[in-house]
């Protein structure tokens, strides 16, 4: 396929993502059934933020341009492994070699083996072509290069059986937030959002608050009670039930509404249902430790990612801060 024929099916695909369409709905409550955790609601907030920062015309342009990506590039086959933790997490991934011209064998994720599939046979009706250079399946031999995606234990498995080709293998990653305690109401209403989206379960979710000393969390769970609907929600009420009930046999202090717990802890990972705090006296010593630290995917903050966008990342956004364009051209 030539570039400008790639373009214009993923500009299609970002407006039939909008088109709330009977088949569409029909998907989605199939991923639901399949996967509780992927909510219309969730399901809803990741195809807005793929056709809105991924593929508008414009942007894509941009990108394209940026990387001077053209018709002469020497197809190789990339076997893809997709994370599964939030709906449609690999679709960067997927739309990175296919704009690139590469054809990929695609693994997904048990937990999100729907949506995906879906937007790949919509765009092979399309244009046939597209069967050719873009496969599903469970076995991944005989690729050129390797891009997996998944937790630290299959992060392992992965480097041991593709260690050997070209490859980007990430593994756990997860979002902080750095607060100065003068935050207004809606920068904490969006910084709620960076938390409990996907409920929590991103990388890109904030788990873990760097606070000032005598910072009043008081307010800030307040206005996180706008999503004290989720303890309407089984298996995150689940979660927040046994988390709580361990903090209070180990007598453990805490602090919660109906939605989180926040409990001082050193760790920046957080279980579902939970919100890591660490006290600090100096804003720049954090951010210049942060920085450093290979498990932060992102922070948010005053001087870095605005709230409320730690979900919503943009085409040059690239996980584990790898770029995984110039790694597919490069190849």
């Amino acid at each position: 396929m030539k570039l400008e024929e790639r373009i214009t099916i993923m500009v299609k695909l970002g407006k039939y993502l909008m088109e709330d369409s009977d088949e569409l709905k029909t998907v989605i409550q199939k991923a639901y059934e399949k996967n509780n955790w992927f909510t219309p609601e969730f399901i809803g907030l990741s195809l807005k933020n793929i056709s809105e920062n991924f593929l508008e015309e414009n942007k894509l342009s941009g990108w394209v341009n940026h990387y001077h990506i053209d018709d002469n590039i020497q197809p190789q086959k990339i076997g893809v492994v997709m994370a599964g933790n939030i709906p449609l997490v690999g679709f960067h991934d997927f739309l990175s070699v296919f704009i690139t011209g590469h054809q990929q064998v695609i693994k997904l994720s048990d937990k999100d083996d729907i949506l995906l599939k879906h937007l790949i046979d919509k765009i092979v009706s399309w244009n046939a072509k597209i069967s050719s250079i873009i496969k599903i399946s469970e076995l991944l031999k005989g690729c050129d290069a390797y891009i997996a995606t998944g937790n630290n234990n299959s992060a392992r498995y992965f480097n041991r059986y593709f260690g050997k080709y070209p490859s980007v293998i990430r593994n756990n990653k997860t979002a902080v937030a750095v607060l100065k305690g003068n935050e207004n109401e809606n920068q904490l209403s969006l910084l709620a959002d960076d938390v409990y989206s996907y409920f929590g379960l991103g990388c890109r979710n904030v788990t873990k608050l760097f606070v000032p000393k005598d910072y009043d969390f008081i307010r800030l769970l307040n206005i996180f009670k706008k999503y004290n609907y989720f303890s309407d929600i089984t298996k995150y009420r689940n979660n927040y039930d046994y988390n709580l009930a361990l903090l209070i046999m180990n007598n453990k202090y805490y602090m919660s509404n109906e939605s989180i717990i926040l409990s001082e802890n050193d760790s920046i990972f957080s279980l579902v249902s939970v919100l890591h705090y660490s006290f600090y006296e100096n804003e720049k010593t954090v951010l210049e430790q942060l920085e450093k630290d290979e498990n932060v995917q992102c922070i948010v903050g005053e001087k870095n990612i605005p709230f409320g966008c730690s979900q919503s990342p943009g085409l040059f956004d690239y996980a584990d801060g790898i770029d995984t364009i110039q790694f597919l051209l490069a190849l």
